[in-house]
């Protein structure tokens, strides 16, 4: 189980980021835009394109994935069975790694939820 805290994990990540995002801003300012392209609602739902993204970030072993996705999950509505349907895809697709980052994201959830 994670022993840090998604949501300071996110501002570390911001503000690490912050010189490369002035130093690097067009490839940011790409990345920035795949992102809100991908993301976007279509086909798919927004919500349901937040699910594969965090069943990547999960099987792809991504404590800053888990942190951002649980957060815009939750923004967009999902529930906890939804995420923890996903997660046992993710767990299917991924084997023990997934499971034990599926507890990460369910405890990223969890603190989401109790700061509500």
């Amino acid at each position: 189980m994670s022993t840090f805290e998604h949501d300071h994990l996110i501002r570390n990540i911001n503000s690490a980021l912050s010189p490369f995002r002035k130093s690097q801003s067009e490839v940011m300012k790409g990345f920035a835009q795949l992102a809100q392209a991908s993301m976007a609602e279509g086909a798919i739902s927004a919500k349901h394109k937040e699910l594969i993204a965090l069943a990547i970030g999960v099987t792809q072993k991504c404590s800053g994935c888990i942190g951002f996705h649980t957060k815009a999950l939750h923004r967009l509505g999902a529930t906890r069975l939804e995420l923890e349907e996903m997660l046992s895809i993710a767990v299917y697709m991924g084997g023990g790694p997934a499971l034990m980052y599926s507890a990460e994201a369910l405890s990223a959830w969890d603190k989401l939820v109790e700061a509500v």
